[in-house]
């Protein structure tokens, strides 16, 4: 068994150079970061505008969704359970499923209208907005 002589020392000694490490397993100290001005207004990142457009983005997408989804799931369901009713005639030699089958693709389509529109009435103005104010945000950053 040997004996090691030099003392432990928990810290390095007050002027030694940030290389010195007693403990490398310890984190080092970083050094502080200057300090910065306070913000005059909130930052973008933190605007209820951007929770108010997510929210109407998730509605719009919900809308388009289940116009499209919903119809076609009502379609399974009735191929499924009832079959009388899908072979049924409506005039001469169109059954009812292949109907209902041609009217996927206009419901598809309002789908994408209904979509559209909710984007233009809801989604963009709030896009607009967060827009212009991310504009002014960074002309403001830039005249410091």
């Amino acid at each position: 068994m040997s004996f090691d002589p030099s003392p432990s020392y928990p810290y390095p000694p007050p002027e030694s150079s940030p290389s010195y490490d007693t403990y490398p397993w310890q984190p080092q100290q970083q050094p502080e970061a200057p300090e910065r001005r306070p913000q005059r207004h909130t930052a973008l990142g933190h605007h209820s505008d951007l929770r108010v457009l997510r929210s109407a983005y998730r509605w719009q997408r919900r809308v388009a969704t289940l116009t499209a989804l919903g119809y076609f799931t009502l379609f399974l369901i009735l191929s499924a359970f009832a079959p009388s009713f899908m072979t049924s005639t409506v005039t001469d030699g169109l059954p009812t499923g292949l109907l209902l089958a041609l009217i996927q693709v206009p419901v598809t389509w309002l789908a994408i209208a209904l979509y559209e529109q909710t984007a233009r009435r809801r989604v963009d103005p709030i896009a607009d907005r967060i827009r212009k104010q991310a504009e002014l945000d960074a002309k403001r950053e830039g005249a410091r």
